[in-house]
């Protein structure tokens, strides 16, 4: 026990008894999460194998499949480093209140992140997508579509693991999000062009607000909490640390358990969805044939497509009266989503965009006929139009009615439905990589969240309101399609604890802690652009 902790306990009093941590892993599981681990790659394969072939066309060299097992290695490796790395946070208050043992913890909140996967919307998967340069994103399967998959994928590994080597709970998404900047910023210097040019800020700010404001959210609405809880529940134990090895109390112990499983399982379905976006790219850019677009439509899909198609179309042209399009009208469209200023040729281009991409479905009869050397071509039409509607709604410019943005939002609403789909494979293999490396590898987050925030041991009541937060907060970030950090908002909760209860803090670690959450954005930007330069220049 540290000097702090005795310095706090009083003549008489009984000393905080720390959980056991350094217990070897079992044989037994060490072998199931080795065989979890081999059965998750070996569905992958067999099911990337299956959609090219129902697709009937796909790559006819040994190459793409190379490139796509390095790729899909790389981006569910980060997955699993982001389980130790972050979902550590969830289980630390359950193993120093010894509500579960150590390695039941893991194990429990392991299986939770993988129900948490599996049951995702996808929103924040695409919301990640759409931070990426569009030039990339339809270029996917290119040279500098790899390129930037590997850099930022690469980057983001990298700093977690140095911050989890030093026992710093670091933000994963902060990371995966100044990544996906530096790949932007330096792809747009490569091109000779100004760097802010190649990141949608406007996306990237509401994303920052989402990472910064939460933490803060966690920090003050635990410290209510736990006076809320002070002054409503009279349970002197509640608010006690413990000071043997026997869990707590039923009603303690099980308020306990619950807060870490929802902690565990938002974490899941928020974070796990990082990765699938990635994924998707990357299905998209080596086999378009079978993951471009969606092949398994409702019935009469495409007849509401063309509706919608129709009345947006209508909507657009009308601001566009009086100009006509003369070539390609993608240039145009893609100008107006990398500056967000609407030109004389943005809304005719778009009118025309929308209207070929309306003739085409018409002509296949179904987004899901679309014949195999079309396929690139058309889900990149419906996702540069896509884009540009999500721009175009915000936009104070556009002059648009409320019943305008409605017409327009249902046609995106069947853009993305035709775009932005995952497949049940991708959710599993992603839930296997998060839900096992949430078991391993995940000691020293938890000594640090457990011991080092606070100079006072955890009690059983500030470990229930800094989850409790924590989960809310998770859970409605992931209903708004916003990434969160599970590792700010449960530590910040954690310390929003202690100062509630007049613990005192341990500002060394807050010190780290702080300095990674300032460090992270441009440091991983930095080595994402770096990275993305020697790839561009290998690719």
């Amino acid at each position: 026990m540290s000097t702090a902790f005795d310095a706090r306990l009083g003549p008489s009093a009984v000393a905080p008894v720390k959980p056991h941590l350094d217990h070897p892993m079992d044989i037994r599981l060490a072998l199931g999460i080795l065989a979890a681990l081999a059965g998750g790659l070996f569905y992958m394969a067999y099911s990337i194998r299956s959609d090219i072939a129902e697709s009937g066309g796909g790559p006819t060299t040994i190459l793409p499949f190379v490139l796509l097992g390095v790729a899909m290695l790389i981006a569910l490796g980060f997955e699993f480093v982001n389980g130790f790395h972050d979902t550590a946070n969830a289980v630390a208050t359950v193993i120093y209140t010894h509500a579960l043992p150590a390695q039941v913890a893991v194990i429990w909140s392991g299986c939770w992140n993988l129900i948490g996967v599996l049951v995702s919307s996808g929103a924040v998967a695409f919301g990640i997508v759409s931070l990426l340069p569009v030039e990339l994103i339809l270029q996917v399967g290119s040279g500098a579509g790899y390129a930037m998959v590997f850099a930022l994928l690469i980057a983001a590994i990298i700093w977690n693991l140095g911050t989890w080597f030093l026992g710093i709970p670091a933000s994963s998404s902060h990371t995966l999000i100044g990544s996906i900047v530096g790949v932007g910023v330096a792809n747009a210097l490569l091109r000779g062009q100004d760097g802010t040019s190649g990141v949608d800020w406007d996306q990237v700010t509401k994303i920052g607000e989402a990472l910064l404001f939460s933490p803060l959210f966690g920090f003050g609405l635990s410290a209510l909490l736990l006076l809320a809880m002070k002054a409503v529940i009279k349970a002197p134990e509640l608010y006690t640390a413990p000071t043997t090895n026997a869990p707590p109390t039923p009603w303690i112990r099980g308020l306990l358990v619950l807060t870490c499983t929802l902690v565990s399982f938002f974490h899941g379905s928020n974070d796990g969805q990082k990765g699938m976006g990635l994924i998707m790219l990357i299905l998209i850019g080596v086999a378009p044939t079978a993951y471009a677009l969606n092949r398994a439509p409702p019935p009469g899909h495409a007849d509401a497509f063309i509706a919608a198609a129709q009345n947006a179309s209508k909507i657009v042209q009308a601001h566009g009266a009086g100009y006509n399009v003369i070539g390609d009208p993608r240039p145009a469209v893609t100008d107006y989503i990398h500056a967000h200023q609407i030109s004389e040729g943005t809304y005719p281009s778009l009118a025309v965009l929308v209207q070929q991409i309306s003739d085409s479905v018409k002509q296949y009869g179904s987004v899901a006929k679309t014949p195999l050397d079309k396929v690139q071509n058309v889900r990149n039409d419906m996702y540069l139009a896509s884009e540009a509607m999500r721009v175009l709604a915000k936009d104070k410019e556009s002059e648009l009615s409320a019943d305008g943005k409605k017409q327009i939002g249902e046609f995106k609403k069947q853009l993305d439905y035709s775009t932005k789909f995952i497949p049940l494979w991708v959710k599993v293999c992603v839930a296997i990589a998060l839900g096992l490396g949430t078991m391993v590898g995940w000691k020293r987050i938890v000594v640090t969240v457990g011991e080092k925030i606070g100079k006072t041991h955890l009690t059983y009541g500030q470990g229930a309101a800094a989850e409790i937060i924590a989960a809310a907060t998770i859970g409605a970030a992931g209903g708004l399609g916003l990434p969160v950090s599970t590792t700010h908002v449960l530590s910040s909760g954690v310390a929003g604890t202690m100062v509630a209860n007049g613990s005192g803090m341990q500002w060394s670690t807050i010190r780290s802690i702080a300095l990674a959450w300032v460090l992270t954005l441009p440091a991983a930007m930095l080595l994402s652009g770096f990275l993305f330069v020697i790839f561009r220049a290998i690719f």
